[in-house]
């Protein structure tokens, strides 16, 4: 429960975390608006320009391209360490102010693909640092709710740029209304950017630099009594001592080696699903089942709430179910829809009746649904959980570079694969890929939930020595471990 405000005017200090992780989180929406834009603009892009269809893949591809060097840089250059979360936020609002109504002016395709990959890097940062940001603001009990955030508002944002796509086909003129579409992302992206200026510095960083004084009056504003900010105070302290030690922490070394496979399998299973694929072109997928181009669209935004509604279903049991059995649910969702969108194209082939079509809109929006309350919920709070403070922020872009490596080939090739192979052929790679997600998460993925970030390290068995043990090992058992053995 919130406790009541101390003074007149302030805001009760669990109200202040809350506030802190909802306005980092705001990344996510321009996050989620900004890659599934795109999914309305198709048509236009390839016509405008005269693309191939290997030429609309690389040309979706171009903002995955650059969410990868954004992630390699937050992990490589380390920003979020050298200067701050906080600024590092600002940096990435007005990367996608700058993205939005530089693609809305684009006077030819390079211009816009320049500008493209200029957003991209935006959304590779904002993966890593908000929900980096949202796990250090946020009490252990609701950790997973509060950085659970950052995904709600990547769908929240999905949602709105289906619908915006949908309002602009409609009211705009026909030549510009794809120009429309991008530029209106500008005004989230200005809001982004002056509500930046209502939230403090990540106190596990103020401390980590020096900053004592300010750190101890943050964690006295986030926290909701004296007792709690002191044990809040020790932790981080004790937490930094061990794993700061050293001048710099090896990020890739055996004793990290367990929690770097981990982040790099649920990374790429999320985009081996075929998520990112079913978003970007949702309206061409429901073309080729037969419907027009109105009803497509529409029928897009019908994706985007139910990516929405099963978000927040998801973050309403997360803390509770865990994130490990939320990925066996969406695992098993996964293999349901995507085996019967496989069964469908085979069946139907170029010619689908009506009932085929909405069979196809139906599974579809299961499919989101089952990566919504699965993998999109957990992905993130999983890859913030697991890394140890002083490699934190390399594990989180770490876990950014390989998702959005893993979008980008699957974006460029999907077009490509669904013209030669068929539709029928696309969906039955990714159901063979969720196969294997769902054995790994039923022998090797790690239940994270309720463990203070400072003891996870312990429970997960990273080793502070130079050497880790020759057996990758399970985590140590404990009230928390999930581990099916």
């Amino acid at each position: 429960m919130i406790n009541p405000p101390t003074r007149t005017g302030e805001p009760a200090p669990r109200s202040l975390a809350l506030r802190s992780a909802v306005i980092a989180a705001l990344g996510g929406l321009l996050f989620g608006f900004d890659t599934a834009v795109i999914s309305g603009t198709t048509d236009a892009l390839q016509q405008v320009f005269s693309l191939s269809a290997a030429g609309l893949g690389f040309t979706v591809a171009t903002a995955l391209i650059g969410t990868i060097v954004g992630a390699a840089a937050t992990g490589i250059w380390k920003p979020a360490d050298l200067y701050g979360r906080k600024k590092v936020l600002y940096a990435i609002g007005i990367l996608y102010l700058v993205s939005a109504l530089g693609c809305a002016f684009a006077p030819d395709w390079v211009s816009f693909m320049v500008l493209r990959f200029v957003g991209g890097i935006g959304v590779g940062a904002a993966a890593a640092v908000a929900p980096m940001y949202n796990a250090e603001v946020s009490p252990p009990t609701n950790r997973g709710r509060m950085v659970g955030l950052f995904q709600f508002n990547v769908v929240l944002g999905i949602l709105l740029a289906y619908l915006s796509n949908y309002v602009l086909l409609e009211l705009a003129p026909e030549a510009t209304a794809w120009r429309w579409m991008f530029g209106v992302q500008a005004l989230p992206s200005l809001a982004f950017v002056l509500l930046l200026a209502l939230v403090p510095e990540s106190p596990r960083w103020l401390l980590k630099v020096g900053r004592t004084t300010e750190a101890d009056r943050v964690i006295a504003a986030l926290t909701s009594d004296p007792n709690e900010a002191r044990l809040a105070r020790e932790e981080i302290a004790e937490a930094l001592e061990t794993d700061d030690g050293k001048p710099r922490a090896k990020f890739f070394s055996r004793p990290h080696r367990k929690i770097i496979l981990l982040a790099f399998a649920i990374a790429a299973f999320n985009q081996l699903s075929g998520i990112n694929a079913v978003l970007y072109y949702a309206p061409s997928i429901f073309k080729s089942a037969g419907m027009g181009e109105s009803a497509s669209f529409l029928s897009s935004g019908g994706v985007g709430l139910i990516n929405l509604i099963s978000t927040m279903l998801a973050l309403l049991v997360i803390d509770r179910l865990g994130r490990r059995k939320l990925m066996l649910i969406g695992s098993i969702g996964y293999l349901v829809t995507l085996g019967l969108l496989t069964a469908t194209y085979l069946s139907q082939g170029d010619d689908f009746s009506g009932t085929a079509s909405l069979f196809v809109v139906v599974m579809v929006m299961l499919f989101v649904a089952a990566h919504a309350f699965g993998q999109g919920a957990v992905i993130w709070v999983f890859i913030a959980e697991i890394f140890p403070t002083s490699i934190r922020a390399r594990g989180q872009a770490f876990g950014s570079l390989v998702h959005w490596g893993f979008a980008a080939i699957i974006s460029w090739i999907f077009p490509l694969l669904a013209d030669t192979v068929g539709g029928a052929m696309a969906f039955a790679f990714f159901f063979m890929c969720m196969v294997g997600q769902l054995v790994w998460v039923l022998l090797l993925m790690p239940e994270t939930k309720g463990v203070p970030l400072e003891k996870l390290k312990a429970a997960l068995g990273v080793q502070d020595g130079p050497e880790a043990p020759t057996d990758s090992g399970r985590p140590q058992s404990n009230a928390t471990s999930t581990s099916p053995h």
